[in-house]
């Protein structure tokens, strides 16, 4: 991702706008929402929606009341109402897009219960706040380091500041549950401040962190998706995948979540296909599946007695011939109905230059290797009459 004021060096590389998670455009956050309404005015008496969306660090977004009618705009670095003390965030939604958001988060557009945005974050605030992120960092590794001699099994993952820096929020993951109760005066004694731990799952771990998937794009969790739907190994066999962990597992050592997303179709294409255990009688014997394609609606069977010998169905004359057996009736044999393949010789690829082969240069170095071989090579008749 990047904003318009991303830029490149003069080897190519990208160098950023530099602004460490506070662009002024958004463009370079997690999770952004295009307002495609902020060039269009409200109705002549119409007020504008005085909840606003705020993003703190990561992904982590809040919905603020703006009381005071303070005119905000997107990029905008505010001070929030905390429970104790106060936050600093930047603005990225305001207007009637705030209510749709809201809505989708089921959050109340009546709620008093919100907190409240005291001013735009002055430059002391704005100080304060860039120099507890700048110490984030090194208080995760210190703080890591305090859990190991505790010998405590868990991973603090993250570690967020409160924007006046009166208090720290760590972010853990555990498989049980963990006393951290002297972990926490610990950390209180060694930094000096409040501590608040969290414990979040895999999948909210990755898309904190962040990072580039197999596919070489980045995480789903950390740039689009905004809810985790469940991950079952039926998506998988479903759509004929290998059941191999290793393959199937993300970063955060859970099923992809990219595995839901072409589940749909799959389920709408298998709805008049023959099930894989279905069983063809025959005079010759019984036919088992051994593979199915959904895109091609091609089946393979093989008999009992020939599981390597393979025949080509189309899923029609597969549905043809269970109808027959449940009229108990059995056809002759799978060879009447097999379908042949025939060889296509055809590129599926061709480069727009004609460059289609990989090895082209060496047949002309080779052709032209002969011919300086018959050059080099003498005449027996000269070699003769010159003996005489």
């Amino acid at each position: 991702m990047g904003c318009s004021s991303c830029s490149t060096s003069k080897d190519g590389q990208p160098r950023g706008c530099k602004n460490n998670g506070t662009c002024g455009t958004d463009g370079c956050n997690k999770l952004t929402v295009f307002d495609w309404l902020s060039n269009m005015s409200l109705p002549n008496g119409q007020k504008p929606f005085d909840c606003v969306e705020v993003r703190f660090k990561n992904s982590r977004k809040e919905f603020f009341r703006n009381e005071e009618g303070i005119p905000l705009a997107i990029g905008d670095i505010v001070a929030t109402q905390a429970k104790s003390g106060h936050d600093v965030g930047m603005v990225t939604l305001t207007g009637e897009l705030v209510k749709v958001q809201m809505k989708r988060k089921k959050v109340a557009l009546d709620d008093k219960t919100l907190n409240k945005i005291y001013r735009k974050a002055s430059q002391r605030d704005i100080d304060i706040w860039q120099k507890c992120r700048d110490k984030e960092e090194e208080i995760k590794k210190r703080s890591r380091e305090i859990a190991i001699a505790l010998k405590l099994e868990m991973k603090l993952s993250d570690v967020e500041f409160q924007g006046d820096g009166s208090k720290a929020t760590f972010y853990y993951t555990a498989e049980d549950r963990v006393d951290f109760r002297q972990l926490i005066k610990d950390m209180a004694k060694a930094f000096n401040i409040r501590i608040e731990m969290r414990q979040i799952g895999y999948r909210q771990e990755a898309q904190r962190l962040g990072g580039i998937g197999s596919c070489g794009r980045e995480l789903c969790c950390s740039t689009w998706l905004t809810d985790f739907r469940s991950v079952s190994t039926a998506s998988a066999r479903y759509q004929q995948l290998a059941l191999n962990p290793q393959k199937l597992a993300g970063q955060c050592g859970k099923l992809k979540c990219c595995l839901n997303y072409e589940l749909d179709m799959y389920l709408d294409a298998l709805k008049d296909f023959p099930s894989q255990d279905s069983k063809l009688h025959t005079e010759k014997g019984i036919a088992f599946c051994q593979k199915a394609d959904i895109f091609k609606e091609m089946l393979w069977f093989s008999y009992k007695d020939e599981p390597a010998n393979w025949h080509a169905l189309r899923k029609e004359q597969v549905q043809e011939i269970l109808d027959l057996n449940k009229a108990s009736k059995k056809i002759q044999s799978l060879e009447e109905y097999a379908v042949e393949f025939e060889a296509n010789d055809k590129l599926v690829f061709e480069n727009v230059v004609g460059q289609d082969s990989l090895n082209r240069f060496d047949k002309q170095n080779s052709r032209r290797k002969r011919k300086s071989n018959k050059k080099r090579r003498p005449n027996k008749n000269r070699r003769a009459a010159k003996n005489g």
